[in-house]
């Protein structure tokens, strides 16, 4: 008879797990980061995942985590992709700001806010894009100056998943001069005074986005991850781990193709070109998942170029997922008093090519690093 492999032992673990685990009332998989509505069933739910050993299973074990190998971590997502309930609480403080903390922040640091990201108890927002710095972060213009009482902090982040609800930022700010080495990373306090923030209603109606306006904000002086001049190493140690998620997302795709089928056959609209459409997509949703599984198994790093192609191959899918909806829905996505599923995944799908790294940067990444080309030129 044959045995199950260790890892997929560890996914029948979770599957089961997932099966048994009563599921705190309003549960549902919100995605990266939870609106409003979402944080207390969401951090019911951190609760219990750091009590069966689930949250931050990358973390080391001294700091409460499993030391999960990549596979694992992707496994245990897509597993809680296919029961629909969200692997963690929100993406910043379990995959940003936590390892970046273990890396590089000072043991007090460490031993007072990494429990707290763990368990549930804190949110945390990543204060780096600015309104002419998104994906060019060298640019950054957020400033810190030292003084004798500390930091003092001026500027405005766009682009803040979470900030409304989170207790803690990870800011990223220019304490020296132009470039890469004038960059600092600090921790931020969110109720410190001189924080104001903003939410963006987005196309769907949800506000996880924010703008942040930091006047005159005073952060004590431990408040400094690292050294200063550190934090493009800080930055650059936050990006990429969102991706590992990226082959879960094809549980959900694959769901939205059959929503789509219903839709059709029930307006009486699954002609042979939807049909087609919706092969096409598909293959598109199994082409993710493959390459995917492929990064897994040769153990590619999450910040690799590998998860550039899938950060594409996700955009493009998605986008292709989401117009197919509205050829599906016909006059009814218009006219619904109700944001539709298939709508609302349509209005969320344009935001892919911006939000996680914009595909401009990711076909720049590719360019460089795989084929060998010039850097881009800057203005």
């Amino acid at each position: 008879m044959a045995t199950a492999t260790p890892g997929e032992d560890f996914r029948m673990e979770v599957r089961d797990w997932l099966d048994t685990t009563p599921r705190p009332e309003g549960l549902h998989d919100y995605g990266p980061t939870p609106t409003p509505d979402d944080i207390t069933a969401g951090r019911a739910w951190q609760g219990l995942l750091a009590e069966a050993g689930y949250a931050c299973l990358h973390w080391p074990k001294n700091r409460g985590g499993r030391e999960a190998s990549v596979a694992d971590q992707a496994a245990f997502a897509e597993e809680c992709a296919l029961a629909g309930v969200p692997r963690q609480f929100h993406l910043v403080g379990p995959d940003l700001a936590g390892p970046v903390l273990m890396a590089h922040g000072s043991a007090q640091q460490c031993d007072a806010l990494l429990e707290p990201i763990r368990t549930g108890e804190h949110l945390w927002c990543q204060l780096f894009s600015e309104p002419g710095a998104g994906s060019d972060l060298a640019s950054v213009r957020t400033r810190a100056l030292a003084s004798d009482s500390g930091w003092v902090v001026d500027g405005q982040k766009v682009w803040t998943s979470g900030a409304a609800d989170a207790q803690y930022g990870l800011l990223l700010a220019r304490t020296g001069g132009p470039g890469h080495a004038g960059l600092s990373a600090f921790v931020v306090p969110m109720d410190t005074d001189g924080i104001t923030v903003r939410p963006l209603q987005q196309m769907n109606g949800e506000s996880k986005f924010n703008e942040v306006f930091l006047d005159n904000v005073l952060l004590p002086h431990d408040s400094l991850i690292g050294a200063e001049g550190e934090g493009w190493a800080v930055a650059t140690a936050t990006l990429g781990r969102e991706r590992l998620s990226l082959g879960s997302n094809a549980v959900g795709m694959l769901t939205a193709l059959q929503e789509i089928v219903t839709a059709a056959r029930a307006r009486g609209r699954l002609d042979d070109h939807v049909r087609g459409e919706v092969v096409n997509a598909w293959l598109g949703v199994w082409l993710l998942r493959s390459t995917w599984e492929r990064a897994i198994a040769e153990g590619t790093p999450p910040g690799g170029p590998a998860f550039s192609v899938l950060k594409l191959i996700s955009t493009r899918t998605y986008q292709a997922i989401g117009d197919l909806g509205m050829e599906a829905l016909g006059l009814d996505a218009l006219t619904s008093e109700t944001v539709e599923p298939l709508v609302d995944r349509m209005l969320v799908a344009h935001a892919q090519t911006i939000l996680g790294g914009t595909t401009e940067i990711q076909r720049n990444i590719l360019g460089e690093r795989i084929l060998g080309l010039p850097r881009e030129p800057k203005p």
